[in-house]
């Protein structure tokens, strides 16, 4: 599967993408998860012109995943990355989320962040594997505390959630190009 910057007409696909997605929480009783509304196109369209929408593509070019990301606290905190069930299992999401690694070394960001549901197999112990470590309240940022805040609005919090970290290795972050990058 290959990575690729999210196009307009890949869109409605993200949509589907995540109502499929959601439907395994089904199982462990969060049917207001399944439920959910996928993001809405203008907001994901956002994200594409923004540059911080990505798809892993199948062999046609169809996207089976998706990533969206903030700039949040120095940080690229992922806002939802989402798998289709009949892609999942192959590494699409743990190669979303290196690719924007990669992104967010590139603006010398120090980390990726994120926030999930601490007891779902897919969710928190999903990403502790990926290099994840979960916040205390005390490591929180202030714009980690105003998502999380949003999240509770939108009644997320009637199961327990997490805010977690994966720190960029400063190896990873691109070289200076400019003496405006320089700290002086």
């Amino acid at each position: 599967m290959r990575i690729r910057t999210a196009r307009r007409c890949d869109l409605p696909l993200l949509q589907d993408i995540e109502r499929a997605a959601g439907e395994p929480f089904r199982a462990l009783g969060m049917s207001a998860i399944a439920d959910d509304d996928p993001p809405a196109l203008d907001l994901l369209d956002d994200y594409r012109r923004a540059g911080r929408a990505w798809v892993a593509v199948d062999a046609g070019d169809r996207p089976v995943g998706y990533l969206i990301a903030d700039p949040v606290d120095g940080a690229a905190h992922i806002e939802q990355v989402s798998v289709h069930p009949s892609a999942a299992r192959r590494g699409l999401g743990g190669t979303l989320i290196d690719h924007l690694a990669g992104w967010a070394a590139a603006r010398r960001m120090d980390a990726l962040t994120l926030t999930t549901f601490s007891h779902v197999p897919w969710n928190a112990p999903y990403y502790t594997r990926l290099g994840f470590r979960l916040l205390r309240e005390a490591e929180l940022t202030d714009g980690l505390r105003k998502i999380r805040a949003e999240e509770a609005e939108h009644g997320l919090d009637r199961w327990p959630r997490v805010c977690m970290r994966r720190e960029i290795p400063r190896a990873a972050h691109a070289p200076l190009r400019s003496g405006t990058d320089r700290q002086q």
